[in-house]
């Protein structure tokens, strides 16, 4: 799994401009699924994320995660995370995982941030034209990788 974690101080999606999902200050995390992929590798990610120190303590420093903040998470799922422009010009989507693994461990991964945490999480709606909108903070962005 692969998750783009952007630290912000709100986010948004909407879905047919009707918003679905919105949070506080937190993280927004983009998911991708690959083929292969697993409840481990949703469970080991989750765990990331909410452990992630990209927060500032009060020296300024990282030394602070979503959990120690009491923040909010929106994660919105998104294919394109696994898409390969290496070749051509059209990018190949060969290594996403097909809707019928991807959308269970997406939402095995959304249970277990709310089955973890006591924090606030939010989604989008898998599989949507989606309309994401966010103040980064930082700005501070992450790719974070699944463990094999």
């Amino acid at each position: 799994m692969r998750a783009v974690v952007q630290r912000v101080d709100w986010a948004k999606v909407k879905v047919a401009g009707k918003t679905v999902g919105a949070i506080g200050q937190g993280l927004l995390v983009l998911l991708g699924v690959k083929d292969g992929d697993g409840p481990p590798q949703a469970r080991w990610l989750a765990d990331k994320c909410l452990n992630l120190r990209i927060f500032e303590d009060e020296t300024g420093k990282m030394n602070r995660s979503v959990r120690d903040l009491g923040g909010e998470l929106l994660v919105v799922s998104q294919f394109t995370l696994y898409g390969d422009a290496g070749k051509g010009r059209r990018p190949s989507f060969g290594a996403a995982a097909r809707p019928e693994i991807s959308e269970p461990l997406y939402r095995f991964f959304v249970d277990t941030l709310t089955q973890e945490s006591d924090l606030k999480v939010a989604t989008g709606e898998f599989g949507a034209e989606m309309e994401v909108e966010l103040c980064n903070h930082g700005p501070v962005t992450l790719i974070v990788e699944s463990a094999k």
